[in-house]
């Protein structure tokens, strides 16, 4: 998961505060990309953008690909635009996508931190949504790009449950997806796109906290299938979501 924000100090005393991580300079210094660490594990980077830069202040999702190259294509083959590379970034190579709804996501060949992986056993990222016009066919979009069908030694589970097509991998839920959106609609939520989910021990109280920081609460908080959940702006605009999940 990496943050593009275009006051990276801002971004860090925000979630610093409301979330309890800490930063450590990134491969391009500290001024321009931080990783977020919680317990000496890193969960998420941080990066910056020129304030006249067009580029909105968002989270953006990241999937591991043994090859990016090949992944790219395949995504082009599927539907979706690759809008900027592959290219080589840092120790390894990435590239910038949006899927046929025009959700946008990003591909990464490289070195992962446990803690970078969606995972309700450690900090970090714990669940991904997906808002999108046809759950169905982003399932069929997503699983033919990353081949969730082809078996292999972590199994893939692709179903849908009460409102969502919901992936499992290794039997842990890691992604929800949801029909309905509309790409020209005024609000984000409604519009195609990825949404981060970040584990905290209780949404209510952590909620509570946003406003006095500058963060504006968007929907919840609320109970779903997977836990307690909330979604908020950060103090540019960033919009994500607090879990603080059941057993």
């Amino acid at each position: 998961m990496s943050l593009l924000t275009h006051d990276l100090k801002a971004a860090q005393l925000f979630y610093g505060e409301l979330l309890g991580w800490d930063f450590r300079p990134g491969w391009q210094g500290e001024d321009r990309y931080t990783v977020a660490h919680v317990d000496g594990m890193a969960v998420a980077g941080l990066g910056r953008t020129a304030e006249s830069a067009a580029c909105p202040v968002a989270w953006t999702v990241f999937f591991g690909a043994a090859d990016v190259h090949e992944v790219a294509q395949s995504c082009r083959e599927n539907g979706a635009t690759v809008g900027v590379g592959p290219l080589e970034y840092g120790k390894g190579r990435v590239a910038w996508a949006s899927d046929p709804a025009g959700a946008g996501f990003a591909l990464w060949e490289g070195d992962v931190s446990p803690a970078w992986r969606v995972d309700r056993q450690e900090p970090g990222p714990v669940w991904l949504e997906l808002r999108t016009r046809d759950a169905f066919d982003a399932a069929r979009f997503y699983g033919a790009v990353f081949g969730w069908d082809a078996g292999g030694p972590v199994p893939y589970d692709v179903r849908f449950e009460v409102d969502r097509v919901v992936l499992r991998i290794g039997g842990r839920p890691v992604a929800g997806m949801f029909g309905g959106a509309v790409e020209a609609a005024p609000d984000p939520q409604v519009r195609p796109g990825w949404q981060t989910y970040f584990c905290v021990d209780d949404v209510d109280e952590v909620v509570g906290q946003a406003a006095g920081l500058g963060g504006t609460v968007i929907a919840g908080p609320g109970t779903s299938p997977h836990g307690r959940v909330a979604v908020l702006r950060d103090a540019e605009g960033g919009m994500f979501g607090l879990a603080s999940l059941t057993p």
